[in-house]
């Protein structure tokens, strides 16, 4: 699985992530590893994404997934995005950490299933509710 952390969250999330499941066959990278920048707009790096084809999105900025215009974009590029609830979005990074290192299996498998979409990462539990539709 490719995934990309978005710029609005550290970018050592990506490295620890890639640290522990790269030997399983994921990719996983920052914005600012992917593309050599940190402050690329939305237009920019969801259709590069897209091209490449099959990525997956982590982000803490729901607006992605919340705007028609960047969801339509998002989806049309046949992302399929991971994003933090507000209640994530204030936890210390260890905990948002923890919490995808809990999930990471449901996060594959969603990857799996969906050709695209937009999903909040639950505080608790482990279904992805649909965000923006």
């Amino acid at each position: 699985m490719k995934v990309m952390v978005d710029n609005d969250l550290p970018p050592r999330l990506a490295v620890v992530l890639h640290t522990i499941f790269e030997q399983d066959g994921d990719e996983i990278v920052s914005l600012r590893e992917k593309f050599g920048r940190h402050d690329l707009k939305d237009e920019e790096w969801i259709p590069a994404l897209g091209a490449e084809g099959r990525w997956a999105v982590i982000s803490a900025d729901q607006r992605i997934a919340k705007r028609k215009p960047s969801r339509e974009l998002f989806i049309r590029n046949g992302l399929v995005g991971f994003f933090f609830n507000p209640a994530l979005q204030k936890s210390a990074l260890h905990k948002q950490a923890a919490r995808l290192l809990t999930l990471w299996p449901q996060i594959r498998a969603q990857h799996s299933l969906a050709a695209n979409g937009c999903f909040a990462v639950p505080i608790s539990g482990t279904k992805f509710a649909s965000i923006g539709r």
